[in-house]
């Protein structure tokens, strides 16, 4: 059902194709699970065969690695696509895109060489980790550790909510290496990024590493969302991204702008999904001799709803835009994620409202977005925390002179 709303213009022939196939298996091979597979939270392992033959995997990964070598813009209306389907299939796509990305931009040409053909073609699957069960957005007050030791580096420390914990097979880890650097260093010049492989699954998944097991959480199942603890983890030298510790803090902040980028694309994935199913309940719907979509009471939550839809979508395309033409992209992509989060949350709500009391039974599927929209108020940082980078940036962008 892809009626007006959330076009883009000036997309390539390629990219349409890739949309709509893209759509397609959405249409064909995730509506049709999604809720099931959710209510059990159980991991989508057909599906995610499904997009590792399509390619989704390497969409953004040079071509001279196996990849697609497509645009950030490609990939977020891929994710759009996705998400509106089931989100937590975007957000199995997601983390390993952002690892391919840091290693992409800042990887050694060895790294690159080794990782990357293999994550495009998905049997290498990455997740990266900066929160700890203390801290999500506040990255300069992490307390895990690498100390330098013969040529290895030992880490240790508990990191929280990584995506893909269990599944994945790589895990980009943020530590503090604080030697090396001189007494009084900040916080955000002495972190580095470790490239730890291991086997996927749970419990020790190598020596000194590991995954507890999944975390319950209120929606965004079917994706293994863990902790991971570190004690006395051997990691070799040439496994610091880059090649150089230090540079930790920047990596991570490169892979979470285009991350924002992502969220964004999620949120205006769900909303598109929750204003479809409103619109054709209205139109079903019977109440006083009518379809209900004839109450102008309902007319006007439609109209709000579809208006929310198409400024989200917009933002959210002007961002990856902005990044895929080589600028600075964090004010555009803190706005579209802000945004297309918070109006994520109200048309999924408006949605849920239309189907009254049958928008609180399992067996309609606006049930699952509702308790879905939460997630994206919070991964990727919080709207408060979208809203700090917002003001700074904004103070910076327009500062008086003298």
């Amino acid at each position: 059902m892809s009626g007006r709303l959330a076009q883009t213009e000036g997309l390539t022939d390629i990219q349409r194709e890739i949309l709509s196939t893209v759509r397609d298996f959405v249409d064909k091979e995730i509506l049709p699970v999604a809720t099931e597979l959710e209510h059990r939270d159980e991991y989508p392992t057909q599906i995610v065969e499904g997009l590792k033959e399509l390619g989704v995997f390497g969409l953004m990964i040079p071509e001279e690695y196996g990849g697609l070598g497509e645009s950030l813009l490609t990939y977020a209306l891929t994710v759009e696509e996705i998400a509106r389907g089931w989100m937590s299939v975007s957000g199995i796509i997601n983390t390993h895109f952002i690892v391919a990305y840091m290693l992409k931009q800042h990887g050694t040409q060895e790294q690159k060489e080794y990782f990357l053909p293999k994550m495009a073609a998905g049997e290498i699957r990455g997740a990266f980790s900066m929160s700890e069960p203390a801290l999500g957005s506040d990255v300069s007050a992490i307390t895990s550790k690498g100390v330098a030791d013969r040529g290895d580096y030992v880490l240790t420390g508990q990191k929280m909510w990584l995506t893909n914990g269990g599944s994945s097979t790589l895990v980009a880890v943020l530590c503090r290496t604080d030697e090396g650097h001189p007494e009084g260093t900040p916080p955000h010049k002495s972190m580095t990024t470790f490239l730890v492989e291991k086997e996927a699954g749970f419990g020790e998944v190598r020596p000194g590493l590991t995954i507890p097991g999944k975390i319950d959480k209120m929606g965004y199942k079917g994706v293994d969302t863990t902790e991971l603890i570190m004690d006395g983890l051997r990691v070799p030298a040439d496994r610091v991204l880059g090649g150089a510790t230090g540079r930790g803090f920047y990596h991570m902040m490169d892979g979470v702008e285009v991350g924002r980028v992502n969220v964004a694309a999620r949120g205006c994935g769900v909303a598109q999904r929750a204003f479809e199913l409103g619109v054709s309940y209205a139109q079903q719907r019977h109440t006083f001799g009518k379809p209900i979509a004839q109450h102008q009471a309902i007319q006007f939550k439609l109209a709000e709803m579809a208006t929310k839809v198409e400024a989200a979508h917009a933002m959210m395309v002007n961002a990856a835009r902005k990044k895929d033409s080589g600028q600075r992209n964090d004010l555009e992509a803190g706005m579209a994620k802000y945004l297309a989060s918070e109006y994520c949350k109200e048309v999924v709500e408006d949605a849920f409202r239309i189907h009254g009391g049958y928008g609180f039974s399992k067996e309609y599927e606006i049930e699952r977005l509702y308790r879905e929209a939460p997630m994206l108020l919070i991964g990727e940082g919080t709207a408060e925390i979208q809203k700090m980078i917002i003001g700074r940036r904004l103070l910076e962008e327009y500062r008086i002179q003298g």
